[in-house]
């Protein structure tokens, strides 16, 4: 095995990991989200932000470097279209992403305080959650359409 086709193996297994846990993240928090269960969504929720932590946000700092390596070892020069586009794509999915993250800690918190306290979720809760579903549809769509460009390299 060369080094190039290890880190394009690494680099792959990034973008599956993101997707992968992006798709489950985003199955659980909605499916706990329907229960309106506080203590039930609290418990996906801390869940949620641990994985979050481990397996995505690795996986993002992995993206930039093994593709940087790519492109160095196959002299990919940074101008190419299909990777500008990918570079911009990657970024629209970060300003979606970063977002999310403080939205489902502050989910989870307002979660475990009524779950504590025995009251129904407060109204917050349901609008972070709104927005945190909005924002998974251009953050996941960007990250799709980037899984799309390095494989068919259209232009």
């Amino acid at each position: 095995m060369t080094l190039y086709f290890l880190v394009k193996f690494l680099h792959v297994l990034g973008a599956i990991v993101i997707l992968g846990t992006g798709s489950g993240i985003a199955f659980f928090m909605l499916m706990a989200h329907r229960t309106n269960d506080a203590e039930f969504i609290a418990r996906t929720a801390s869940v949620v932000v641990i994985a979050d932590a481990i397996f995505t946000l690795s996986a993002v700092i992995l993206q930039p470097v093994s593709g940087g390596l790519l492109m160095m070892l196959s002299a990919t020069p940074i101008t190419e279209r299909w990777l500008l586009a990918s570079l911009a794509l990657y970024a629209v999915a970060g300003l979606f992403w970063i977002p999310v993250v403080f939205m489902q800690i502050e989910m989870r918190d307002l979660a475990r305080k009524a779950a504590g306290q025995g009251v129904a979720l407060p109204q917050r809760y349901f609008d972070l959650f709104r927005r945190w579903f909005a924002f998974g549809f251009p953050g996941f769509g960007a990250t799709m359409l980037i899984l799309w460009l390095m494989i068919a390299k259209p232009f």
